[in-house]
């Protein structure tokens, strides 16, 4: 059974690298592009909060706890990005690496989750771990193709950023195989760090990555990523529905 679960959450990480395609496309073409990657993922972030997360919370809590472990989780990110900004913080440099930073948190939580989500299912039956993982896999593509883009954003170059969203995605493995040794317990783990999770999407999603886009003065660039952002909401509110 484990090896079901190394596979499969390997193959989900697998899916970091499609920003590997971006490598010998031009900078100045990239560069245009992720004002659509961000707009996307702003989208598919909330989208996964409110359609995905919140609502799995709900199933765990009572509506007043769960909305207060959001909310702790928003209070934390926000504490955790002006951490950041009075420690490391350079100037030119400061919003947009902040940004990357707490991008990497948050997903690296959500992918944690999609783990130990895989491989309770896996542990359940074989056939509802591979469902579960074409669902994890179709909210997972979109989100890492906008993910690449706030990192690019945020300042680091393809390569680097590429690395650093494999690594980050390399949390499904390990939320896999953590809830293969701890199944006992991995219950405990998803009931927790779900609403963690929502909470810390919305803060990205709200106040890093929107802003950067509400700035656009162009209507026309306007109304496009405000299409692709209804289109990342779109996306997670059918996959929501399938799964």
């Amino acid at each position: 059974m484990i090896l079901y679960i190394v596979f499969s959450t390997f193959l989900i990480s697998s899916g970091a690298l499609i920003g590997i395609f971006t490598l010998g496309i031009a900078t100045k073409t990239l560069e245009r592009a992720i004002f659509y990657m961000i707009s996307l993922s702003a989208g598919s972030l909330m989208g996964g909060a409110f359609l995905h997360l919140l609502p799995a919370s709900l199933e765990n809590f009572e509506a007043e706890k769960a909305f207060l472990l959001v909310l702790f989780s928003f209070i934390v990110f926000f504490l955790v990005e002006k951490i950041f900004h009075w420690r490391h913080c350079h100037k030119g440099q400061c919003d947009r690496h902040a940004m990357g930073i707490m991008n990497l948190i948050g997903d690296s939580v959500h992918n944690f989750i999609d783990g130990l989500i895989i491989s309770s299912s896996f542990l359940v039956d074989v056939r509802l771990g591979w469902v579960t993982v074409v669902a994890v896999a179709l909210h997972e593509i979109p989100q890492e193709i906008g993910d690449f883009g706030v990192l690019l954003y945020a300042g680091w170059g393809k390569s680097k950023a590429l690395i650093l969203n494999f690594c980050v995605a390399l949390m499904v493995v390990l939320g896999g195989l953590m809830g293969y040794y701890i199944s006992s317990y991995r219950y405990i783990f998803i009931e927790f760090l779900t609403p963690f999770a929502a909470g810390g999407f919305i803060y990205i999603a709200s106040s890093d990555l929107m802003p950067e886009i509400r700035n656009e003065t162009s209507l026309k660039k306007s109304l496009i990523y405000f299409a692709i952002f209804i289109l990342g909401i779109s996306l997670m509110y059918v996959l929501a529905h399938i799964e």
